[in-house]
């Protein structure tokens, strides 16, 4: 897949989340036409989920949200969508959400890593593709 200036700014803002979110490191990440997969890793007692739960640690309360999933996605996605405004005629980038998922074995890193590198191929089996 070759990126766009928009696919390719959504990747160099991807790769810059751990100069603004420290707590943070990235694993495997892919820019598709429509979307985006990435896997990120927080140090331990960093809360997630996209509502400050977090399954592994009940009773923790987050004093801010600087060290949230909700606020390293949301950095993302408005550093994209800044540089969409700005460049282009597009203002409506991400849909309002996403999608998150507690990673708890190796296995599983291992089979949702696949899964990204591989993202790329299954592009044209997408109901959304549409042939050059």
């Amino acid at each position: 897949m070759r990126l766009n200036d928009a696919g390719q700014k959504a990747h160099d803002c991807w790769h810059e989340i751990p100069e603004h979110f420290p707590h943070v490191s990235l694993d495997e990440f892919v820019v598709m036409p429509n979307h985006v997969h990435g896997i990120l890793f927080m140090k331990e007692g960093v809360t997630v989920g996209a509502k400050n739960f977090s399954p592994l640690q009940p009773d923790h309360q987050p004093h801010g949200t600087s060290k949230t999933i909700g606020s390293v996605i949301r950095g993302f996605k408005i550093g994209v969508t800044k540089w969409m405004r700005e460049n282009t005629p597009i203002h409506n980038v991400w849909q309002r959400n996403y999608w998150e998922h507690i990673i708890r074995s190796e296995p599983e890193l291992s089979g949702l890593r696949e899964y990204i590198r591989n993202n790329q191929v299954r592009w044209t089996l997408d109901r959304l593709y549409r042939a050059p």
